[in-house]
């Protein structure tokens, strides 16, 4: 009894599951003297997720799947030993693969976790067979082991606790000090993925119209998975619409797969990004499907996660709008007290400079002299404060639409490598259009909606097209405006777009009652479509 006891307690001292499997493994086969012992780690439909092994040549391990746990194997009871001296002789024998050592004695028992089976010890090819005291001994080393396993996962899991806490604060830092919204997605997949062990995350966030789409992906070898739009009936809507994330043992089993792309994983997560009260988005973390499943701790922890990344997002988000406000609004108070106190209290230093010049007679030449430099000096001071004010006031609020789309065509140069070109268009072509004419005819509120159309198309483009060349167009008919954005890139399909962003074109169309569309190219590239009706109508020169 003492080599039981000592191994016993060499397994509980061991905080790796890995390591306190491999040990059971190795203890069970010197205990009993067997030349081979395996342990098979069950997943939720009685099949090995885990084989961990003594004994076997690295011949056939290295070239040979792991046993799933059927045949003779399966037969194991859940509450007693089985005991064979010849296991090829039971009727569940189903025979060797090619390569396998010959067995003939067995002897098999289960790993118990409480009630439920963990997972199941087999033995072979002890000399002179297995006895009932084997069996004994093997079942109070097992005994120990659920003790050492059930720590071993508690530790794991307050590691893995551990470093989804880190990630969380990680990208709340790096939100805090300005990254990017789509890198702060990026690294929001990526820490994800990494931490739970996952092979590929994919984030689906808003699409056009009600559709949700694949739009960020970590770790995928096939390239497939960006751009897929998620079925409406499918598991990631549900998790939207309900706010609770799921776990799905693995969709090599699934009965019903709706997204293609999904068959050739085995376990996943899903985790709402969920936002105030709104659900943002969600988590899909997918493992291999020889993989271990997900369990419930997985997903509370990547739930408590993801809603953490989500607040984070929403409150950079609401930061910069803020900021920038705070900005517009310090900038517009300054000009307002220098156009409303400075100028008017310069003026009337004018006015009186000018009655006491009128006062003095002709015959005074140097103090004259004196009161035309003051007074040139007050002018002076006017048109400097008048400087600043308009410098004051944003690119937006004092340049009219076509400067505006002119200063955002050059400012895009930077990024997309070459430079852009603005087209202005009338319909029907019977005169050019005129910057005067697109001023006059298109309300302050609309340009402002052209301008940022016409900047997240540069944007996308810039990050994503690979394009050589670019064309915005501005096209005005009597009765709609249309903004046109087509480069000769890899089109929408083959680019991490992100299709949130065009769900806000689409947005700012309808606002206005128009439409937003999209197209790729039948010669490559992306065409942007953004048309709108002008309310207010204007005949041109």
């Amino acid at each position: 009894m003492e080599p039981i006891l000592r191994a016993v307690l060499s397994l509980t001292s061991h905080l790796e599951l890995d390591q306190v499997l491999q040990e059971l493994v190795d203890a069970a086969a010197q205990i009993t003297g067997a030349r081979y012992a395996a342990i098979g780690v069950l997943d939720s439909a009685g099949v090995n997720e885990t084989f961990i092994y003594t004994g076997m040549p690295r011949s056939f391990t290295d070239t040979h799947d792991p046993p799933r746990g059927h045949g003779v194997l399966g037969a194991i009871p859940a509450d007693g030993a089985l005991i064979l001296d010849d296991l090829t002789t039971h009727e569940a024998f189903g025979g060797f693969p090619a390569g396998h050592p010959p067995m003939h004695s067995f002897l098999g028992l289960p790993l118990l976790i409480g009630a439920q089976v963990y997972g199941r010890i087999y033995l072979s090819e002890k000399p002179g067979g297995f006895s009932q005291e084997d069996a004994d001994q093997v079942e109070v080393l097992a005994a120990g082991a659920a003790i050492a396993v059930q720590n071993a996962r508690l530790y794991s899991d307050i590691r893995t606790r551990e470093r989804w806490v880190a990630a969380g604060q990680e990208i709340t830092t790096a939100m805090l000090q300005g990254i990017d919204v789509e890198e702060a997605l990026e690294m929001i997949a990526q820490r994800a993925r990494t931490i739970a062990r996952a092979d590929t995350a994919v984030l689906v966030l808003p699409g056009l119209s009600k559709d949700w789409v694949i739009e960020i992906v970590d770790g995928d070898l096939h390239g497939d998975l960006l751009g897929a739009t998620m079925p409406a009936n499918g598991r990631a809507v549900q998790v939207i619409e309900s706010g609770t994330g799921m776990i799905v043992d693995s969709f090599a089993r699934a009965e019903v797969v709706r997204l293609a792309q999904f068959s050739r994983y085995g376990p996943s997560l899903y985790a709402p990004l969920t936002g105030g009260q709104a659900v943002m988005g969600v988590i899909v973390l997918l493992r291999r499907k020889s993989a271990p499943e997900f369990t419930d701790t997985d997903l509370a922890i990547a739930e408590s996660f993801a809603r953490q990344a989500a607040l984070t997002l929403e409150l950079a988000e609401a930061r910069d709008a803020q900021d920038r406000a705070s900005v517009l609004d310090e900038r517009a108070r300054i000009s307002r007290d220098l156009h409303d106190l400075a100028i008017q209290q310069l003026f009337a230093s004018g006015l009186q400079l000018t009655q006491a010049r009128e006062q003095i007679p002709a015959d005074e030449p140097r103090l004259l002299g004196v009161l035309d430099e003051a007074l040139t000096g007050v002018d002076e001071s006017v048109r400097q404060i008048r400087s600043i004010v308009h410098a004051l006031r944003s690119p937006d609020e004092r340049a009219g639409l076509v400067d505006r789309l002119e200063r955002e065509v050059s400012l895009a140069r930077t990024g997309l490598g070459f430079a852009p070109s603005l087209i202005l268009e009338r319909e029907p072509k019977d005169a050019p259009l005129a910057s005067d004419e697109v001023d006059a005819r298109i309300e302050d509120d609309l340009a402002d909606d052209v301008v940022a159309v016409v900047r997240e198309g540069l944007a996308n483009a810039a990050r994503h097209a690979r394009a050589s060349s670019l064309h915005v167009r501005l096209r005005l008919s009597t009765e709609e405006l249309q903004v046109q954005i087509q480069d000769d890139g890899v089109g929408l399909r083959a680019t991490s777009v992100r299709s949130s962003g065009l769900a806000n074109l689409g947005q700012r169309a309808r606002q206005h009652g128009g439409t937003f569309t999209w197209d790729n190219s039948g010669e490559g590239g992306l065409c942007l479509s953004w048309t709108v009706p002008l309310h207010r109508a204007q005949s041109g020169p």
